[in-house]
């Protein structure tokens, strides 16, 4: 059975930081590549970061980069969105993805940034 089963997110300050992980299972994780995505309600789904299958390639939304950091351990099935210096406009419900012949979400978490 596939599976990916996220963790982490809740209420943060802005300026704060919070980190996201992503455990997977039920498929051969080191060959797929990995995304976070987010989504908040009127918008469409956007790409917040990306991650290849040898992780030596990663790539960032453009108001997210230097403040985001995706990761991947390979040996643990895990992927992670660090989150520093977190805004406002980062408030959505984030969801892992991976990726390569076949797409596999997991169930979301909400990250909100609010005084």
């Amino acid at each position: 059975q596939v599976q990916l089963v996220q963790s982490g997110g809740g209420l943060v300050q802005p300026g704060g930081s919070l980190r996201l992980s992503c455990v997977a299972s039920g498929f051969n994780f080191s060959i797929y590549n990995l995304r976070w995505y987010r989504q908040t309600t009127g918008k469409e789904r956007e790409l917040v970061a990306g991650i290849s299958s040898a992780g030596d390639i990663s790539n960032y939304l453009d108001s997210v980069k230097g403040r985001f950091t995706i990761e991947r351990d390979n040996a643990q099935n895990t992927v992670y969105l660090q989150m520093n210096n977190l805004k406002p406009e980062d408030t959505a419900m984030y969801l892992c993805n991976a990726f390569r012949n076949l797409h596999y979400w997991g169930q979301g978490t909400q990250v909100t940034v609010s005084s």
